[in-house]
């Protein structure tokens, strides 16, 4: 019989130590499948919302007509400049009573600036623009910092492949609490949206439409949303003379609304 020595056990004991840390550390590096599919839904509503509006400084002009049950319609239009999807100014150009009105975002913290009232007014994202436009429909496009995505499933929609994603709100400050989120696959161009309130309830769609190149790059420059409470009312946002701007970060700020030009 072979006697095991201390020094036989000292080299045992190292061996198996290393073996165990190994394994570990493979295991603790290794991706899950759920963290997998996570970091792929990431990845698309990232890649979509970069379809929808540089990454850079920009400026476009933005029309809404709002039609209702009874087609009488009302127009408005905006200019919005938005810096990396946190950061935007939405003044208001038209109608002609309301200009001089400016919406600034930074984050997801939201205020409206008014030429009669002396402090800016806090608002919420959720809160109705016009029609069936919220504040953080046109003042925050960033679905990836808003919302954590879940891959449901994939559809073939106008004889192409789309994911199909579920967004839930990281927090109640978000525009809508959750939304089901169709992107097409070979080019992670947006194609609709349902969006639903806390208690699950389908609040309206979008359309994302008439997809043109603005600054270098195919983007939709209609979205059409519809009551889903409702029916009869929609809203068409129509998007154009989009440029890239040099903003800085300065006017981003309460402070500076007022030297706007």
């Amino acid at each position: 019989m072979e006697i095991m020595t201390s020094r036989h056990c000292r080299v045992n004991t190292a061996l198996l130590a290393a073996v165990f840390a190994f394994f570990t550390c493979t295991a603790a590096n290794a991706a899950t499948p759920t963290e997998e599919a996570d970091a792929e839904a990431r990845q698309i509503v990232e890649k979509a919302d970069q379809v929808r509006f540089p990454a850079e400084g920009f400026q476009v002009d933005v029309t809404i007509t709002t039609t209702g049950s009874d087609q009488n319609s009302d127009v408005r239009k905006y200019r919005v400049l938005a810096k990396g999807n946190s950061n935007s100014i939405v003044r208001v150009t038209e109608p002609a009573s309301e200009r001089g009105q400016i919406l600034l975002m930074k984050g997801r913290d939201l205020w409206v600036f008014m030429p009669d009232v002396s402090q800016p007014i806090r608002l919420a994202l959720s809160q109705r623009l016009t029609g069936q436009v919220a504040n953080g429909d046109l003042a925050r496009a960033n679905f990836a910092a808003d919302y954590n995505p879940t891959l449901l499933r994939k559809e073939k929609l106008g004889g192409d492949e789309h994911y199909v994603l579920e967004l839930t709100g990281v927090d109640r400050g978000v525009t809508y609490q959750r939304v089901v989120y169709w992107v097409r696959e070979k080019d992670f161009a947006p194609y609709k949206a349902e969006f639903y309130s806390l208690s699950n309830r389908l609040l309206k769609t979008c359309k994302y439409e008439n997809f043109k190149m603005m600054e270098g790059r195919k983007r939709p420059t209609r979205l059409v949303m519809e009551d889903a409470l409702r029916g009869g009312e929609q809203s068409v946002l129509e998007y154009g003379s989009m440029k890239l701007r040099d903003l800085p970060d300065k006017i981003f700020t309460k402070d500076y609304l007022k030297k706007l030009d």
